[in-house]
């Protein structure tokens, strides 16, 4: 089965800006239909009467879930309910009461596990006797003393906090270390727990070349956040200057793992197994790190040459070698990277397998720390805009194990049905667009109406399109800054079955949001796969676009209430350096139709694009859906994405840049 997306990317004729029409609106998020569930009216005692009456197909299990102080539990859980005896597993979570109840129950032995974001995992062996009565089961969860604190969670991110941190990190762009200091010193009595202000620190103290107290504090944010990718790297690149050459292979390796994207990370593990005398690894991550970094990862050739030169391989590291020499003229190793080159091309049979000890002290690990400390040390370009999907990695229950296939094969399904059922929807669309500055505060600011349409169609088996229709004219040289996001519904397609193979999911765990269960699946685009989801148009050209993200599916049905996302990697050929994408969703019904859909009420996009940074949100409002025999009508009559200019409100408030 393939798919047919409509790219919208283009960059107008004679100028320079890129219409970006970044996922967005993704529309595409299923839910299951209110038609094929019960409803006898309003639930008794927070349980559901469709659910009660099971009770008479068999026994039942009525599980309420306490606190260890016997208070009903302040947020939903997952009950898992296991049966030896037939072998299968049923999930359910809690209402709002704490409570839920298992029916159709055969007699016999059952065990009954309750997980929550927060808790220690409890679980109760029961015993079903007969079909009639309901089993009464309580189950009490104690804290998880290694859980964060979500009471605690917006005091960590109190905007108080928040703005100080951010004068601190325009504090060390500038190299105002003092000034810095001081703000993360105020940062951390208002947030001392935050794993950015202990990261902040250590790259502080790293640029005073205080490597010993560097090491503390990022030690102490990997502590708080152990897949925090930038704060391993810097953290490993400090037990290297400190020659703590196994402590460091450690940390890098759990820095790659953590954002295998991060070119520096491959370059700091490349000479720490040079160092080890590990010479193919040093090889591997050395060249990985000029794949990853290009002209920013030239410092990598120098190890990539010796590597090679230990391997026998003379000839290419004589080359990776000339190219260290070309690409760091002014790097402190350029002294020893010649010697290395000279002996090499005088004497070549020097350097053959086994024959490391020769070339290991004609450069030693000394120059190469100094080539790694003079390397650029970039601060992460981020308080504009949201953390990283792989920096800022969501608390998730302790021991409890993610039902993966059936979590990706569930959320498939609902996309799978809702590509089937659904021929057309609208809304009323409000838009946000600013223009920020380096610390996310707006300069600029626009904001628009639309009358929002979006068509959703097979065309053939396997041929699924998805077109939008503004009452507006939305175009290139009718929107803000001439940037034109045009949401096709591609995100949510990541999850179905025809498309998911070309994403790397893993199910990491039982989280949260706001107080429902939900299990978050990261994905990430495969690279030996294609890409269909997301690309850019620029003339003639097309630059398809990786991503990577995560997913909030809760726990009950399978609806996907959250999608974050971001690019792999910027895309240097139009200056598109950063995208990222926040989609909130929830439940939409339409009563003439009785059915509900799951369809997006927000979605935010940041972009740092040929040295500017946007910001722009969606909101959606007043939904109608439309049948099939509809849908020409409406187009014919309402919709048109190129149609006259805007008989709509606008807003337009300017700030001095």
């Amino acid at each position: 089965m393939s798919y047919r997306l409509r790219y919208a990317f283009e960059l107008i004729p004679g100028r320079v800006w890129l219409a970006a029409a970044v996922s967005v609106l993704c529309l595409l998020v299923p839910s299951s239909m209110v038609a094929q569930e019960v409803h006898l009216g309003p639930p008794t005692q927070g349980i559901d009467q469709a659910k009660t009456m099971e009770l008479v197909q068999g026994g039942s299990i009525l599980v309420t879930v306490f606190t260890d102080d016997k208070r009903r539990l302040d947020r939903q859980s997952v009950v898992k309910l296991y049966s030896e005896a037939h072998r299968t597993t049923s999930w359910q979570t809690t209402t709002d009461r704490s409570e839920t109840i298992f029916g159709g129950l055969s007699p016999g032995m059952y065990d009954v596990e309750v997980s929550a974001l927060g808790y220690v995992s409890s679980r109760k062996e029961v015993e079903v006797v007969n079909l009639v009565d309901t089993l009464p089961v309580e189950i009490a969860l104690g804290r998880d003393p290694l859980a964060t604190d979500l009471d605690s969670a917006d005091t960590l991110m109190s905007p108080q906090a928040g703005k100080e941190m951010k004068h601190a990190i325009k504090a060390l762009k500038a190299g105002n270390l003092k000034e810095a200091q001081k703000r993360l010193e105020a940062t951390g009595k208002l947030a001392p727990s935050s794993e950015q202000l202990k990261f902040l620190l250590g790259y502080l103290f790293f640029q005073k070349k205080d490597f010993e107290q560097a090491q503390t504090y990022l030690t102490q944010a990997t502590a708080l956040n152990p897949h925090y990718g930038q704060a391993l790297a810097l953290l490993g690149r400090v037990q290297l200057l400190r020659g703590q050459y196994e402590q460091a292979a450690t940390t890098l390796e759990q820095a790659v793992a953590a954002d295998p994207d991060n070119w520096m990370a491959h370059n700091l593990l490349a000479g720490t197994y040079l160092e080890r005398h590990e010479y193919e690894k040093a090889r591997e991550h050395a060249q990985l790190a000029i794949d990853k970094g290009r002209r920013d990862a030239t410092v990598a050739q120098l190890v990539l040459g010796e590597a090679l030169a230990n391997l026998g391989r003379v000839p290419e590291g004589i080359e990776a070698l000339k190219a260290f020499l070309v690409f760091q003229p002014k790097s402190t190793a350029v002294p020893h990277a010649r010697e290395l080159l000279s002996q090499l091309e005088q004497h070549p049979t020097t350097a053959t397998p086994g024959a490391s000890a020769t070339l290991s002290e004609t450069v030693s690990f000394t120059v190469v720390n100094d080539a790694l400390l003079s390397a650029n040390s970039k601060l992460p370009d981020t308080a504009w805009q949201p953390p990283g999907i792989d920096r800022a990695t969501p608390p998730v229950a302790a021991g409890v194990t993610c039902p993966s296939e059936k979590v990706i094969d569930e959320a498939g399904a609902r996309v799978e049905q809702f590509v089937d059922d659904v021929a057309k929807f609208a809304a009323i669309e409000d838009l946000l667009h600013e223009r920020l500055d380096e610390m996310g505060n707006p300069t600029a600011k626009e904001t628009r109406k639309f009358d929002y349409a979006a068509s959703i169609s097979q065309a053939r088996p396997g041929v699924v399109l998805v077109e939008e229709f503004r009452t507006e004219r939305y175009g290139l040289d009718t929107l803000p800054d001439q940037f034109a996001d045009r949401g096709f519904a591609a995100m949510a397609l990541v999850f179905h079955p025809a498309m998911r193979d070309s994403f790397k999911m893993t199910c990491e765990g039982l989280g949260d949001w706001h107080g429902q269960a939900t299990w978050l699946v990261h994905f990430r685009q495969r690279e030996d796969r294609a890409n269909h989801i997301q690309g850019y148009v620029a003339g003639a050209l097309h630059y398809p676009v990786s991503l990577k993200g995560r997913a909030w599916i809760t726990a009950d049905k399978f609806q996907i209430v959250r999608i974050e996302s971001e690019m792999v990697s910027p895309l240097p050929e139009i200056q598109l350096l950063a995208e990222h994408q926040i989609t909130e969703y929830g439940p939409v019904p339409f009563p003439k139709k009785n059915i509900e859909l799951w369809l997006p009420k927000s979605a935010e996009v940041y972009m740092h694009f040929r040295g500017r940074r946007y910001y722009r949100k969606h909101s959606f409002g007043k939904y109608m859906l439309f049948s099939v025999d509809e849908e020409h009508k409406i187009l014919e009559t309402k919709h048109d994405s190129t149609g006259p200019g805007s008989t709509s409100p606008r807003k337009h408030r300017w700030w001095p840049g």
